[in-house]
């Protein structure tokens, strides 16, 4: 199953931090690109630093205008599922989220304009309460891959994390001079 995500929009400087984890959690939770736009160029560097020391390709793509990735991928047969406190339960079309090959993933940072309501193939609710768009977009992609994504190995890492009951354990893989 091939995972890609478009940030929609982001409010100058506040919105660098989210937009940042919004682009960590992609990666973390299996996702193989983000699309973003009106975005500092800082949090493409820092995925890229990310992707160097744990491992992986994680793509960050700049675009100007969401519409264009989000039609070029219908034309794909991508998927489109847009994230909104308004949409499906999640508990409702999970399953058959799992059943689909390409998914594109829209998050949105503001009011996201009504057309993309339109465009996606699932607008799909996580809760009925205000809550962030980062821990939907969590909830979201562990739904979809039933915790799958945990097992993933991440190429040419040069740190990983070795899960253990108390402390910390990391294996470093550092090439030596």
């Amino acid at each position: 199953m091939a995972i890609e995500v478009v940030r929609i929009g982001q409010r100058i400087v506040r919105d660098d931090r989210v937009t940042t984890h919004v682009a960590l959690v992609s990666r973390a939770f299996g996702a193989q690109k983000i699309f973003m736009t009106e975005v500092n160029p800082e949090i493409k560097e820092t995925l890229n630093k990310i992707n160097e020391t744990w491992g992986g390709s994680f793509t960050v793509e700049f675009i100007d205008k969401w519409k264009t990735i989000v039609k070029k991928k219908k034309e794909e047969n991508y998927k489109i599922i847009h994230l909104s406190m308004y949409g499906e339960s999640i508990n409702e079309v999970q399953e058959e989220l799992r059943n689909e090959e390409n998914l594109l993933i829209v998050v949105g940072a503001e009011k996201v304009p009504r057309e993309i309501y339109e465009l996606a193939d699932y607008n799909v609710g996580v809760g009925s309460q205000p809550h962030s768009e980062i821990s939907a977009l969590a909830i979201l992609l562990d739904r979809i891959q039933n915790g799958m994504q945990f097992e993933k190995s991440f190429p040419d890492a040069k740190r990983k994390i070795i899960p253990t009951k108390k402390g910390k354990n990391v294996l470093v893989n550092e090439p030596r001079d």
